[in-house]
This record gives structure tokens, sequence and C-alpha cells, in this order.
């Protein structure tokens, strides 16, 4: 039986940590991996890797055709081409720990979306902190977000029993987005509580560069407003709701961040975040 992993990788100015990313895959104690690299800058990164050494026959390289199309666009395109049953995303500033696909592809013989906890750093690998780290639990899509409350690109998910494509016309928040679209079929997911997915905040990115207050606003209104309108009906009736009072904190959050970023230059926002929000019950696996 087919159980390759098909992992899509945008690079959008990817240079100078790409190969980290790469290595990371690399290293991974499960081989049935491909690994999608699409271009969104017009570099050859397929040359660039192998300048570096950086060569394996289960590398695929892609291009977007444009410079800045955007992640959702690049994504979109790895999806239309994979054929393995299953897919995760790893952007190209990020990293796997060794084991997360060998650990993730257990979980997914019985749960359709897997996601794991994060190792946050910053731009030197340095670590800041934990995000969803604890036991293994069974979440519903209401007490998703409420573990993993940060950024939702640590997934990994069954192509046969969800998929979805991402929305181009968000700036932000596409990754739940993407996910809330997957929990239309699927009514569960299983979050693995190692931080398996290291998440590196760099200050340039689009989730922590300058003004990105301003966008987070717009993206959260967008999907709050579109769970209230039954955008996205899902397999657990529960879902809608649950996701839309996790955004509504998060809103409140986003409102007075800066004033509390003024006061601690530094703060995480999901240190700012997270003693606003009282998690519902949730159940270890």
């Amino acid at each position: 039986m087919d159980h390759t992993v098909s992992i899509i990788m945008p690079a959008y100015r990817a240079e100078p940590f790409i190969g980290a990313a790469v290595r990371s895959i690399l290293a991974q104690t499960y081989p049935d991996w491909q690994l999608w690299i699409v271009s969104d800058d017009g570099q050859d990164y397929g040359a660039l890797l192998a300048a570096r050494g950086l060569a394996d026959p289960r590398f695929r390289f892609l291009s977007s055709g444009m410079i800045g199309g955007g992640a959702p666009r690049a994504r979109n395109l790895a999806l239309d081409l994979i054929e393995g049953p299953y897919a995760a995303i790893l952007d190209a500033d990020d990293r796997f720990k060794p084991q997360k696909l060998e650990r993730a592809v257990m979980a997914l013989a019985d749960h359709a979306i897997v996601t794991s906890a994060l190792d946050v750093m910053d731009e030197r690998f340095g670590h800041l902190r934990y995000v969803g780290a604890g036991p293994d639990l069974v979440l519903s899509p209401a007490e998703h977000k409420f573990v993993s409350l940060s950024m939702d690109s640590m997934l990994l998910w069954d192509r046969r029993r969800c998929d979805a494509r991402y929305d181009t016309g968000l700036t932000n928040m596409t990754d739940l987005e993407f996910l809330m679209q997957l929990y239309r079929t699927a009514d569960r997911s299983f979050h693995l509580g190692d931080p398996l997915h290291d998440y590196i905040k760099l200050t340039v990115s689009m989730s922590n560069g300058p003004g990105v207050t301003e966008t987070m606003i717009r993206s959260k209104q967008t999907l709050l407003q579109r769970l209230e309108e039954g955008y996205y009906p899902m397999a657990d009736p529960s879902g809608p709701a649950g996701i839309a009072a996790f955004l509504s904190v998060s809103l409140e959050a986003e409102a007075l961040y800066p004033a509390a970023l003024a006061a601690k230059p530094g703060l995480l926002f999901e240190d700012h975040l997270e003693p606003m929000l009282k998690a519902p019950s949730t159940s270890a696996a």
C-alpha cells in the first residue's frame, strides 16, 4: 500500500534558510516521502540546493511562474500534481524534527488529520517557547485552536478522506482556513503533543513582519464572518462555533497587542493571547 507523504514547500526569497528546511527532511526517520519545492521568485532551487550538496531523487521542483504570487497559490500548484495519499506542509523557513513524519504516518492510519506541537524559535534557531506541547490528543474542530493557538501549517492529512485548496484571496490565516475546509469531512484531528515542528519567527515574514496586526485583524474578521454565515459546514456541527469563539478572543488580543508589545518589547503574540483563552475540554489519546 502506498504511504508516500508529499511535502509541499513554497519558496520565496528562501535562499538564506531553505537549506536547513531541506536538511530536516533528509534527516527524517521515515523514508517514503517526496519534497515538492515551488519556486515563487524565479530562483532555480534545484541548482541552489545541489550547489550546497543537497540533492535527492525524491525532490521535485516546480515554478509558480510569478514573483511573489503567494504561498497559497504555490501550494495549490503542487496539490494539483501530487499523487500520494498523504500530504504535509513545510514552509521554507521552518523545519521538521527527525521523527515527525514517522509519528504522523502512524497516526494517519486511524485519523484523517494529524497536527503536532510547535517548537517556536527565533531566526537563529534559539528556542522561544512551545505551543501545544503535552499529551497526544484527539481534538474536535472546536478544541483544536485552543491547543494549537499559533500557526497551522504543521499538519499532515490523508487526501482520500479530506482535501482542499488554499484560499488565494486571504492575506493571512490561510492555514486555518485550509484546515476548516478539511474539517468538512473529518470530524476529529489527532494532535501529537511532542513539539515535532520548528516554527521560525522571521521578522520579515507575512505572519511576523511590520503592519501584520492590521492584516491579521482583517483576515480574522473575514473568517469569523464566514463562520457566522455558515460558509464552513463541518462533519462535527459544533466546529464552526468553537473556532468562531477562538477567533473572537484572538481579535480582542490583536487589538491589545500593540500596546502590550510597546510595554514589553519582544512579547510573543502567543504569550499575549494564551492567558485570554479558556480552553474547552480535550480527550487524551
